[in-house]
């Protein structure tokens, strides 16, 4: 590996390593999407505690256990083709790299490939952990006691606090496809690294702070909490 090489991949490290404290920093200033939806998920997890029927909490959980479960088996086939590629021999690694990636020595293209797969490896297991904290979640509002008071809202608390977890750990899994495309561009080159794990790290934290989804939802939070 070259100097450039080296270069990118502790870029790289940095922005993936650095983005969950920085995100925390931010969220601690001005807010974020993460802790703002934080915020209305404890909301969500108390109106259901005063829900004589909790159909409608239910098929939300069911909905978002689905999106989870389509992201893992996705993200499970894209494993399986990479390490096809990755542990298929000479023949299979020359072949890929005839696809026009850059034209580099077999154990460098082996370390592209295994960085992608590290990528999408840490995703799986995040949203591995997602779907059973889901689950969780599940159980606590199937078992809500019908009770009032200070009570109810420290049960709706206490099932946010498994909620949120959950959808935040399925964040994460999300998070490890556009770091996996910015692994990808390391085929190219390093330099294209550099600019896809920047581009990916500013695209991130701009969806967090600024998008408009950002916006409208701690606008709705302030709505929440007022």
């Amino acid at each position: 590996m070259s100097i450039w090489d080296w270069s990118a991949v502790v870029l790289f490290g940095l922005c993936w390593l650095g983005y969950g404290p920085l995100l925390a920093f931010i969220a601690r200033r001005s807010g974020s999407l993460n802790a703002d939806m934080a915020h209305v998920r404890h909301a969500w997890m108390t109106a259901m505690t005063r829900r004589e029927i909790r159909l409608i909490d239910a098929q939300l959980m069911g909905h978002t256990i689905n999106s989870a479960s389509f992201f893992a088996s996705t993200n499970l086939l894209l494993i399986a083709a990479v390490a096809g590629v990755l542990f298929g021999g000479e023949a299979a690694l020359r072949g890929f790299a005839a696809v026009g990636a850059e034209n580099v020595p077999t154990r460098l293209l082996e370390a592209k490939l295994a960085l992608v797969l590290i990528c999408l490896a840490r995703g799986l297991m995040d949203f591995i952990w997602s779907i059973r904290q889901m689950n969780y979640t599940i159980a606590l509002i199937g078992a809500a006691p019908e009770i009032e008071g200070r009570e109810r809202e420290a049960f709706g608390a206490a099932t946010g606090r498994v909620l949120n977890p959950a959808l935040n750990a399925f964040s994460q899994g999300v998070r490890g496809y556009y770091f996996a495309i910015a692994a990808a561009a390391w085929l190219f080159g390093p330099v294209w690294l550099a600019i896809g794990v920047v581009g990916v790290f500013c695209l991130l934290i701009w969806r967090q702070e600024a998008s408009p989804a950002a916006i409208a939802i701690r606008e709705a939070r302030r709505l929440i909490v007022d």
